[in-house]
């Protein structure tokens, strides 16, 4: 197999693969790791645990999707932590791009189900597509240990040589997840394409903050925000970790 275009390891906009805290949180991931495997496995598990999956923290700003701003924020959607794992692997030096898909979730909570007008539909699934001992491998590290726990639902793994998406079931048998329509790989975020799909999809309230929802999906240190903070918008430092 021939090897990726060396544009797979350069920093983009939104990659932003030389900030000082992507490159910080790389090296500290890998430290010790000898193969692409290793290191690969290594910053999967950092990204899926060290940033919540925030559901509710979708966002019209491009500067919100840089992957220096995942780890100020500490918490995400599926597509900004996607962006953040094909960071730091490229800075790993990992031939590494973006992956979509739409996927059929079965785990809701009534709340998010209002937002996404009814749907359990999720466009635009963010994974990262990385190329490691002469073959491409895809990861998802959306949801993080702690919240599948919350959902009886095992946490992805990922040892750097198989594929790592989604369980289509959870651990008691019930159906969670289905991967129904492939959106292809990108060598960047085509976040333009995907804010446009999100809006025709659910209309323009997913994109707009309806501020701290209080679910499953809630971070815990966001349950106690006092209540007349609640207006604030998801990107104040009163929400940050």
């Amino acid at each position: 197999m021939n090897p990726p275009p060396n544009a797979l390891l350069a920093a983009t906009d939104f990659l932003d693969i030389e900030h000082e805290a992507v490159r910080a949180f790389t090296a500290t991931a890998i430290d010790g790791a000898g193969t692409d495997r290793e290191k690969a496995a290594r910053l999967f598990a950092a990204v899926r645990d060290q940033v919540w999956y925030d559901p509710y923290s979708v966002s019209e700003d491009p500067a919100h999707y840089r992957a220096s701003f995942v780890l100020e924020m500490g918490r995400a959607y599926c597509v900004p932590k996607a962006v953040l794992l094909t960071a730091v692997c490229r800075a790993a030096g990992i031939p590494a791009r973006l992956g979509f898909a739409d996927v059929r979730n079965h785990l809701q909570t009534d709340s998010l189900r209002t937002l996404m007008s009814g749907s359990d539909l999720f466009v635009y699934h963010g994974y990262s597509s990385l190329y490691i001992d002469g073959r491409w491998v895809k990861a998802t590290p959306a949801f993080n240990s702690e919240l599948c726990a919350r959902f009886g639902v095992p946490p992805v793994e990922f040892d750097g040589e198989h594929d790592a998406l989604m369980h289509a079931f959870t651990a008691d048998g019930t159906q969670h997840m289905e991967y129904v329509r492939d959106r292809g790989v990108f060598d960047d975020l085509p976040l333009a394409e995907i804010l446009a799909e999100l809006r025709s999809s659910y209309g323009s309230v997913m994109v707009a903050s309806p501020g701290p929802v209080a679910d499953e999906f809630t971070e815990p240190a966001a349950v106690s925000v006092p209540p007349d903070d609640r207006t604030r918008p998801l990107d104040s430092p009163a929400y940050r970790r």
